[in-house]
This record gives structure tokens, sequence and C-alpha cells, in this order.
């Protein structure tokens, strides 16, 4: 059994160096990428430490790389559901052809610049191809924005490249973060309150009120990296 597992680790280490030489990255930068510790990825690289589903699922999400593939040798690298594209190819008039592609994964979600009561699932059935651009880090999620609060910055259709923040007691103020409340997700300005358990929600747009809110309802806070707008009439 020990045997066959070994076996097995060499075969997905293979293809796991395929991926770093077709992507060249070094093995630093590829451990960058798939957001694991580099001394960590080492060791799994030499086998010091087996292939385990948190190194797969690691590489699946952040490159976009089929589960199958990479555990088996089956299908395509890139391959989701059968559809093969071009890579970087983004077909603008039909949202369905995003390109499955090494980069930052997009989600089928949207967050509303606005109120609107919707759950947030950042779960990998969500993930509808991935967006390869130098200045968006792959640790982010994309999705979408819709309303009109946060217009001209960010307006209805734009997506946003989001960086999730491990704790609520940091927060830069005055910089656009999505907020996730137990039934609204919105993306707005964080302002300081006077009350230090207490944040101020501000929209860009000057027809929106300021929203108050404090911070032990906040569930999960996502920094706004970058917008990434796309020009339909082209």
């Amino acid at each position: 059994m020990e045997n066959k597992l070994q076996s097995s680790n060499e075969d997905i280490i293979s293809r796991i160096r395929y991926l770093m030489n077709e992507m060249h990255l070094n093995q630093g930068q590829f451990a960058r990428r798939v957001e694991m510790d580099a001394t960590n990825m080492s060791k799994h690289l030499n086998g010091k430490l087996p292939i385990n589903d948190t190194l797969i699922n690691k590489i699946a999400v952040n490159l976009g790389v089929s589960r199958e593939w990479l555990r088996y040798g089956k299908d395509l690298p890139f391959a989701k559901d059968g559809a093969h594209f071009e890579p970087g190819l983004i077909n603008v008039a039909n949202r369905d052809l995003v390109p499955t592609y090494v980069g930052t994964p997009v989600y089928d979600i949207d967050v509303a610049a606005g109120c609107s009561p919707r759950a947030m699932m950042f779960s990998d059935d969500n993930i509808v191809g991935n967006i390869n651009l130098p200045a968006v880090a792959p640790n982010c999620r994309i999705v979408q924005v819709s309303g009109d609060s946060m217009t001209p910055i960010i307006n209805s259709g734009d997506m946003v490249a989001i960086r999730e923040i491990e704790s609520t007691e940091i927060i830069f103020w005055g910089q656009i973060y999505v907020v996730i409340l137990d039934d609204y997700r919105l993306v707005k300005y964080l302002r300081k309150h006077d009350d230090p358990s207490m944040v101020i929600l501000r929209s860009e747009n000057p027809n929106y009120d300021d929203i108050e809110v404090p911070r032990s309802k906040i569930r999960q806070l996502f920094l706004v990296q970058n917008v990434i707008r796309i020009d339909s009439r082209l």
C-alpha cells in the first residue's frame, strides 16, 4: 500500500512540475500563487510530505486546474465541463463563455452596491472561470457588483477583485470593502465612527445615506483590490 501511495504521489508531483514549467514559475512563485507556505511546498515536491486534498484543492481553486487531471491524469489540465477556450479569451458578448485559465477565480455571485439580501457562497461550484491579469493577485476572488450606490467608482455590472480580511479589528479607514452581514452583502467605504464598537458604511453616490453598523454584526470583510470593467461595446 505504501509503495502504491508513493507512486501516486510521484505522478501528481510530476503533473505539478508540469504546471510550474508551463506557467514559467519557480517553486517559490508557484507556492505563492496557490497560497501555500514555500517550505511545505518544497517538502511536498520532494516527497517528504504526502500529496493531500488540501494541496490539490488549493491548486485547483487558485489556478483553475482540473482536479481529475491533477489526481489521476484524466481529462485536460484546464478543462471545465468538456469546454475548450483559447488562453486569454474573454467573450464580452456572452458571459457564459468566460475562459477556464490560470489566474484569479471568478465566482457566479454578485455583491450589492445597495442592499440585497442573499447568501455569499465561495464554493467551487460557483467558479465560472478565471481572469489572468498582472494587477490582480491570485489570492483574490472576483465577483460582480450590482446597484448604483458606488457609481461612478464602481458601476453596476463591474467586477471587483476582493481579498478576505482575517480580523475586523484592523480596518483601513476610507478604503472600499465588501461587507458581509447576516442578511446583506454590501460594497461600501468604511469610515470611522465616534463609537469604536460601530462602523460607518458610506456610498459614493450622494443619493444614498450612511449606514451605521456594529462591528460585531460584520460576519466577513473583504478589501476591494481592483475594479474590472468590461466594455461590452467591443
